[in-house]
């Protein structure tokens, strides 16, 4: 029995098809469903989901952070943002996760909070990009 899986952004829908399972970068750790899981809702952090579609190949999918519901086989995600890793240029996202990186190093010893957790916000999204568009970091 597979899963439905919905990614839906504010812009636009991301995936919506069925899947045999779901990795999701919930705000506790790594979250991984299966058909028949049991009734949720997480908050998920900025990172990377990955979906294992019918063909059992991955597919990486950038989330910026939002919330996901999983019950009678679905799951639906509603995020801030996301991105297929697939339609992200892999030397544009290594250029923006260098300059968030860079900029993050910078900020750390700036007594302006508000800077601090822009950075932050910034290298998590840019990591997130990377990694699903295949670059490690």
């Amino acid at each position: 029995m597979a899963l439905t899986v919905r990614v839906i952004a504010p812009d636009k829908t991301v995936w919506d098809s069925s899947a045999e399972e779901v990795i999701l970068p919930s705000t506790t750790g790594q979250l991984g469903i299966l058909s028949g899981h049991a009734p949720l809702l997480t908050a998920l952090e900025t990172g990377v989901m990955r979906v294992r579609s019918a063909d059992k190949t991955w597919v990486p999918i950038a989330l910026m952070g939002g919330f996901a519901e999983v019950e009678n086989n679905e799951v639906i995600i509603l995020v801030n943002g996301a991105e297929r890793g697939d339609s992200i240029d892999r030397d544009a996202a290594r250029a923006a996760y260098t300059e968030a990186e860079s900029r993050y190093s910078q900020l750390q010893q700036s007594t302006n909070k508000q800077e601090q957790i822009q950075a932050t916000q910034a290298m998590k999204r840019a990591r997130a990009r990377l990694q699903a568009a295949g670059g490690g970091v």
